[in-house]
């Protein structure tokens, strides 16, 4: 392996690993790798033919499997961890986490060369707070410190959140993103002519960099960091929603989602690998209708509207 590479290694149990490995593949572009031995016998036959196995093989622990993920020295280990940890927690997956080949405190620097200010959709530019010669080309600069909450707008999920809410945010819409992270999303949409925006996620290391953000673009006044849960924090309706998060917890906000909508509003979705599209839409398909759609590297996102017959 190349010696700038990490690699992080995730423990679950056999029966939750499919969807630790979704969750694994929203901070990778390059793919993962999961060793998973529950079914030896059955995938040896069905593969090699064979049910002659070797025996280190055959003592391979089968209650767990073990997600890999490879980070590139452009990337944030810390903030992979940190993301991971947030969603396993929120899809009650128990877990444990390690890592290899790797210094913490170059994690926390060394990636930061590779971030450089990045032109999204038509009016935005991210602009990552330690480059200060650039050129911010007639758009609104979002003025970023991710520290270790997932969120630079460089993934594909969160610039897909980003294009959408240019193009569907309201001047003096009140705003609500559900698993903030950095805060990048909602500082945007103030940045795009929001009223005010909420931002609420479990992990309180996102609540308080995206607090940190919102000051840094001289937004504070405008944004609300809450740590908890959507049903028991948050109050009013909104004009905009987004959930930047995986399929599984989509579908598991959905339910919820439609009492904070205010009428007309937009709710947007992002982090569905394709292959969970058709499991987000069939839980959808009640109380939302699909307006837009975008698709990159495997990535879905959409803008979705309240069903009319059943928005009162």
């Amino acid at each position: 392996m190349n010696e700038n590479w990490t690699e992080i290694r995730i423990t679950v149990p056999s029966s939750k690993a499919d969807l630790a490995g979704d969750i694994a593949n929203m901070t990778v572009p390059y793919g993962i790798y999961i060793e998973d031995y529950s079914n030896l016998e059955d995938e040896a036959m069905k593969i090699a033919h064979i049910d002659l196995i070797d025996e280190e093989l055959l003592a391979k622990d089968r209650a767990h499997a073990i997600v890999h993920i490879y980070i590139s020295q452009e990337d944030n280990p810390a903030e992979v961890i940190s993301f991971l940890e947030e969603r396993f927690l929120a899809c009650d997956i128990a877990y444990s986490i390690d890592c290899a080949d790797c210094v913490i405190d170059d994690w926390l620097n060394n990636w930061k060369k590779y971030f450089k200010p990045v032109p999204i959709g038509q009016k935005l530019l991210i602009r990552p707070i330690w480059e200060t010669d650039f050129n911010p080309m007639g758009r609104a600069v979002l003025n970023l410190e991710p520290g270790l909450a997932f969120g630079t707008g460089t993934h594909e999920t969160t610039r897909l959140c980003l294009e959408f809410i240019e193009e569907n945010l309201s001047p003096g819409s009140r705003f609500l993103d559900m698993g903030c992270g950095s805060g990048i999303l909602s500082v945007a949409a103030l940045l795009l002519g929001a009223e005010s925006a909420v931002g609420i996620d479990i992990d309180p290391l996102a609540v308080k960099t995206a607090q940190e953000n919102a000051r840094l673009n001289k937004m504070e006044k405008n944004f609300t960091g809450i740590c908890g849960n959507l049903a028991e924090k948050v109050t009013g309706q909104y004009q905009m929603i987004t959930a930047n998060i995986v399929a599984d917890v989509v579908i598991q906000l959905t339910k919820d989602v439609p009492q904070f909508l205010a009428p007309g509003g937009i709710y947007i979705i992002s982090g569905i690998i394709d292959t969970r599209e058709q499991d987000v839409l069939d839980a959808l398909q009640d109380r939302f209708t699909v307006v837009s759609r975008k698709e990159d590297h495997g990535w879905i996102a959409m803008a979705l509207s309240a069903r009319r017959d059943i928005a009162d």
